[in-house]
């Protein structure tokens, strides 16, 4: 199966994500970084392509790309180590000028999402490991 994720996100102002995105403590891979795209360093194997918005139209040129800020295409979701990761990396977020978004809180899994500068929504969550094996119906389950 898949080995990598790139995530592709056409953005406004490069220089604007990466002051975002580096106050949330996230860095980026230079080797693949230029006035048109940013990589975007998520994880070991998941990076976030962030791309001019004139040179994600390149990949799409018979579609429209739609506004973030008006029109949503997805959510990413990233998931978090702990509940205090969710909520401090979501607060760094917030604090570098994102937009709240919704709070998900079940027990065995706990999320919070926002909208970066550009509206794009991410959604960071913690799930109990054991809820993650066994699922969250059985863990439920097991619980009651």
């Amino acid at each position: 199966m898949h080995k990598m994720i790139f995530v592709n996100l056409p953005v406004v102002d490069l220089d604007r994500s990466r002051d975002f995105f580096e106050s949330m403590g996230y860095s980026f891979n230079d080797n693949f970084c230029d006035g048109n795209a940013l990589a975007l360093v998520l994880g070991d194997a998941i990076v976030a392509m962030l791309l001019q918005r004139d040179t994600y139209q390149t990949f799409v040129p018979q579609k429209v790309v739609v506004d973030p800020l008006t029109s949503s295409g997805s959510i990413v979701c990233l998931s978090a180590e702990s509940r205090e990761d969710v909520d401090r990396l979501v607060d760094k977020a917030m604090a570098a000028g994102a937009t709240v978004g919704d709070t998900e809180e079940h027990g065995f899994m706990y999320g919070r999402s926002f909208f970066d500068l550009d509206g794009h929504a991410w959604e960071i969550m913690w799930m109990d490991p054991a809820a993650a094996e066994v699922g969250p119906e059985n863990y439920v389950a097991q619980e009651s």
